[in-house]
């Protein structure tokens, strides 16, 4: 039952092959068989999930029309997130014991799809840093390899959807954090573009650069979360449509290939073998290929100043309650936030807009840009993040994520989708990247690669 996609699981309850107390005990029983090994989990409520599972199979057999989609499907969520009445800690000793009263939009528009909560994945203090790993609850493993890192901030989510605790979930991706732990666990993983899934009052609906999504086992599952869980709050929007199980062939698609971005990022071997492999699929499935790429020059200056700003905005009274407090590298977030000036504020802009136009201009005459997603295997749970590629020091605890950091700062739709593995066995994922609200066209090409390719297939041996 944990194995099925959830289009299946779905699918299972509604012809009533499954009940959903049967579909979330089991999801329970896996997690106390698997979670001791990854800890992917951290909040769980048994009793909570059991009663809902009851009242949904009661529901079911009442019949009627317009159930909820996912009416019984159980589902952790990113411990980001709030859930009223469910502990949301943030990764952070401060808030270890905090119970919300309030419903993040994300979670509360999976639940009015029909989702059980049954409990909160890990990730890592206020979601900084692309390793799952926290003061409060420790470190996620990766289910390919227990000694090494589940990528972060939503490795949990990540992990416990590749070891078959979950058929998908939700999280967060400012920096790749959706992106990186998809393809360390060999699942899908979607930034969608800003607007689709909206913040709500007290969230800041303005903020852009870390953007609410899923992660599944294929893409199609992620699409059909889209298309449920987006819109904007305003009566008659149109929602997230997807083009869902079109999966045929690219023709006539111009597709950029650039496993290395011409060389602009630093690649371990076996990555780069992967992905370059890739190309030859995509020229199969009758896409035009180009080695053509976008102007980034202003990228890196871009996602270090919004991340920066959108830190400091959203942590300041935290830093200034707690005083020494936070992590190192968050602290350092937090400080360049808030010594950010006027003229900063003002080139920012100036280096968005230059990026925002050369992003336009690319894609007038390509349909997605496709590129690494993680420059380097995954790496030891025991640290922090690597300290070399290739034998060669990085600048600090970012440069390692420049495949995904890079398109955050266009607020272009990039998606992971598995490529292959390396020799060891360690998940490699390739990064599908559209233009602005080109969302469905990056699922399309996704969902053609996943149907010749079948990497997603492959699971864990725990």
């Amino acid at each position: 039952m944990t194995w099925m996609t959830l289009s299946e699981q779905a699918a299972a309850l509604n012809s009533r092959e499954l009940s959903s107390v049967e579909l979330v005990t089991a999801h329970l029983d896996r997690i106390a068989e698997i979670n001791p090994a990854i800890n992917a989990i951290v909040t769980i409520q048994p009793e909570r999930a059991l009663e809902a599972a009851q009242d949904a199979d009661k529901r079911r057999l009442a019949g009627g029309e317009n159930l909820p989609a996912l009416l019984g499907v159980p589902m952790t969520h990113k411990d980001t997130h709030d859930t009223a009445g469910m502990r949301t800690t943030y990764g952070s000793e401060l808030f270890a014991d905090h119970v919300p009263q309030r419903t993040s939009t994300v979670i509360a528009r999976l639940q009015a799809a029909g989702v059980i909560s049954t409990g909160k994945s890990n990730v890592p203090e206020f979601a900084a840093g692309a390793h799952t790993s926290n003061r409060v609850f420790g470190t996620t493993k990766n289910p390919y390899d227990t000694t090494r890192s589940a990528a972060g901030s939503s490795g949990g989510a990540a992990a416990a959807i590749a070891c078959g605790i979950q058929s998908a979930g939700d999280g967060t991706d400012a920096g790749g954090s959706l992106r990186l732990p998809a393809s360390f666990n060999n699942i899908v993983g979607l930034r969608p573009s800003h607007g689709w899934i909206p913040r709500t009052f007290p969230e800041d609906p303005w903020q852009w650069l870390g953007q609410p999504g899923f992660m599944a086992r294929s893409v199609d599952d992620v699409a059909w979360l889209m298309e449920l869980c987006s819109g904007s709050e305003l009566a008659n929007s149109a929602n997230f449509v997807s083009r869902r199980g079109e999966a045929s062939n690219l023709s006539g698609i111009v597709v950029g290939f650039s496993p290395d971005l011409a060389g602009l990022l630093e690649l371990e071997a076996e990555v780069k073998d992967v992905v370059s492999a890739a190309e030859q699929v995509f020229a199969g499935l009758g896409a035009r290929l180009s080695e053509s790429l976008p102007d980034l020059s202003a990228a890196r200056d871009v996602f270090r100043t919004a991340r920066a700003y959108e830190f400091a905005a959203n942590l300041r009274d935290v830093n200034a309650a707690h005083p020494g407090h936070l992590k190192a590298s968050l602290q350092a977030d937090v400080d360049a936030g808030l010594a950010l000036t006027a003229t900063d504020l003002f080139d920012f802009d100036r280096a968005r807009a230059q990026l925002w136009s050369a992003m336009n201009d690319y894609f007038s005459t390509h349909d997605v840009l496709i590129t690494t997603t993680s420059q380097v295997l995954p790496f030891s749970a025991d640290e922090d993040y690597p300290t070399m590629i290739n034998s060669r020091p990085i600048q600090d605890y970012m440069a390692w994520i420049g495949s995904t950091t890079l398109f955050s700062a266009t607020g272009c739709p990039a998606m992971s989708v598995p490529a292959g593995f390396s020799s060891m066995g360690l998940p490699i994922g390739l990064q599908i990247i559209g233009p602005v609200g080109g969302d469905a066209t990056v699922l399309h090409v996704a969902r053609c690669f996943e149907a010749v390719t079948g990497h997603g297939q492959r699971h864990p041996e725990l």
